[in-house]
Formats: structure tokens, sequence, C-alpha cells
């Protein structure tokens, strides 16, 4: 069995045959930065120092030719060809957590736009799930498929697990939400997963940028810290095609006008005359250079579509002086994304 030596830390694992890092590094309490774990979102990007991987199936975006000739490789796909040195850091925040199986019922669906709806689901009378602000869950569909929801509520707000569902045409699962899920329905899922999650050690200014639904584990990042006190300034943009796509706007007009170290920039790219805009337009990561053309500073947290969170992982580090360590991202990839990987 290959053996896995992570530095700068000197934890070593052993991945089984076949194993992917990732899958062996979780299987085995160590935590090392992911998201979807199918090689589409490339959060779980490290470089191999020593030895070399089968680099799996994966899309070119999250790992392009450059990438893999400077000794890099996505360790949810990376197979060991036999013992390894990985530059990695492992999590210790998510350390402990335990992931679950567990049934949910629907308690509550509120649509919020045309094509977004709110899920409230219930655990068990005797269940409660640990997680951290901003980590996802993944449905267990009866034919074997996932789909994967981030928490929009904060750990502390755990009565119900709220989702924000985005209709995605001819997708299997939204079109059931949007079309014959009913309160009460039953669902399975597994989580929590994921590390997008605030990191609470730095005291760094934070901005967070949002498109979509990628509002929604930010909103529970946002409301974490003003429960826990964190007292480190924030600014949030988030961007949609027009405004109604700003689905709960009100929510963080609120949260400004509540809290002085926090601002909320919306921005909006193909407002229409009848929408009679008058804030920001353009793309949302464009918004956040304009306002910060120096991030050297500050830590970014980017949730939403991969073409969002690429463009600003990219402009943002190579523009902005953002540390590269200091960007922290969930892509929302779809099954679309899956099957091209």
């Amino acid at each position: 069995m290959p053996k896995i030596t992570l530095h700068p830390s000197g934890l070593q694992f052993q991945t089984e045959a076949g194993e992917a890092v990732l899958i062996a590094a979780l299987r085995q309490g160590y935590v090392l930065p992911y998201g979807c774990k199918n090689g589409a979102c490339g959060s779980c990007k490290a470089k191999i120092l020593e030895g070399s991987v089968d680099y799996g199936v994966y899309q070119k975006k999250a790992l392009t030719d450059l990438e893999k000739s400077q000794g890099k490789a996505l360790l949810c796909q990376a197979r060991p060809l036999g013992d390894l040195v990985i530059e990695a850091r492992t999590l210790g925040a998510a350390k402990g957590i335990q992931i679950k199986t567990l049934p949910c019922r629907v308690q509550k669906l509120e649509r919020l736009a045309e094509d977004v709806i709110v899920l409230q689901m219930k655990l068990p009378a005797n269940e409660r799930l640990v997680f951290l602000a901003g980590q996802y869950i993944e449905f267990l569909l009866r034919d074997g498929s996932r789909r994967s929801f981030s928490m929009a509520n904060p750990p502390h707000a755990g009565e119900f697990l709220e989702l924000h569902v985005r209709h995605v045409a001819g997708g299997q699962f939204t079109d059931h939400v949007f079309g014959k899920m009913k309160e009460r329905d039953i669902l399975r899922f597994e989580g929590p997963l994921g590390t997008f999650f605030l990191r609470e050690e730095s005291d760094k200014p934070i901005v967070f940028v949002a498109s979509g639904t990628g509002f929604a584990p930010i909103k529970s990042i946002i409301e974490h810290a003003f429960h826990a006190g964190i007292a480190r300034p924030m600014t949030l943009y988030w961007g949609g095609r027009r405004p109604k796509d700003l689905y709960l706007d009100a929510l963080p007009q609120h949260w400004a006008a509540e809290h002085a170290d926090f601002k909320y920039v919306p921005v909006i790219s193909d407002a229409l005359p009848e929408d009679a805009w008058g804030g920001r337009t353009g793309f949302v990561h464009r918004a956040v250079m304009e306002d910060f053309p120096d991030l050297s500073p500050y830590q970014v947290y980017a949730c939403g579509v991969p073409v969002m969170v690429d463009a600003a992982r990219r402009d943002f580090t190579t523009l902005c002086k953002l540390p590269e360590e200091e960007f922290f991202a969930d892509s929302f990839t779809t099954q679309a994304d899956t099957a091209s990987a």
C-alpha cells in the first residue's frame, strides 16, 4: 500500500489499491482542501514533491497542462503509483466532524424567485448535524446519483437545514424540486462535506464574492461570524444577471444597516430598462477589482458558477496581488460539468 507523506506537517497515511489520495485521507480522518470530489472544481489541487501518480479523469480547466508540468495534481482523482510526498495543508477545524448518512423530511418549500426555491429540511428528532458554516450535503438519489447543495443556515440555527435550489433546465433533481416535490417528502443525504468555511485563525479583512445561489454558503458563514462575535471587516459582492436574481437582497441590506464593519455591494450584469437598476453593473468579480486593486492584505471567499470562481481566482491572484493561499472557493459544478470531466 503506497504511503503518503504530507509536507510540511509530516503526517502520513496509506492508500488502498486504486484509491485516490483525497479519499484515503478523508477515510483516515485527515481533512485536506476539497470541493466537488469529481475533478471539476480544482479545490483539491496540490503539488507532488516526490513520486508519481495516475492523474485520473478530470477537467482541463481544473488542472491545466502547465500546472501538471509544474507537478500539480487533483487529489480527488490522483492515484499513487508508489510512495508520495505531497505539499498540502490539513484543516484542523474540520477534524472530528462526523460525516453521516441521514434521512430528512421536507418541512417547507418557499419560492423566492422564478428559478429559486428555498428548502427547509427537518432531521429526525434525535439527530443534529454538526457542521462548519459553508459546508454542503449530498442528496442520495434512488438511481445512485448524488446532488450537492450548500447549507444556508449557520450551525447555531440548526433546527432545519436551509438549502437554496436554483432550477437547472432539464436537471433531473431540480425538475423534481420545482415540479413534484411537496412538504413531508423524505430524502436521504450524506454530510457535512467540503472545506469551504471561514478560517477563523486569521484576522485579515474578508471579501465575499457570490453569484446566484452561491449566496447560500456565504450567508451561513456571515451569520456564523456575526453570532460568534468575529469583528473582522467584511464586504459582500453578490452578482446576478438581473435584480430579481438577488432573491434575498433585503437580508444583506439589513446586515449592512446593523453592522458597521459589514458592507454589501449588489452587482447586476444584464439589467433591462424595466428593472430601473441604478446600482453597480458588469461582472461581479470585476466590481471587486475596481474597489480593491490591491487584495494582498485580504482573504477572499468566492462561491457560485465555475466561470465566475475561475475568473476571480485568476484575476485576483495575478492582477490584485491576492496570495493564492488566501483564496477560498466553492465552485457550483453541475452534473454536466461532472459528465465532461
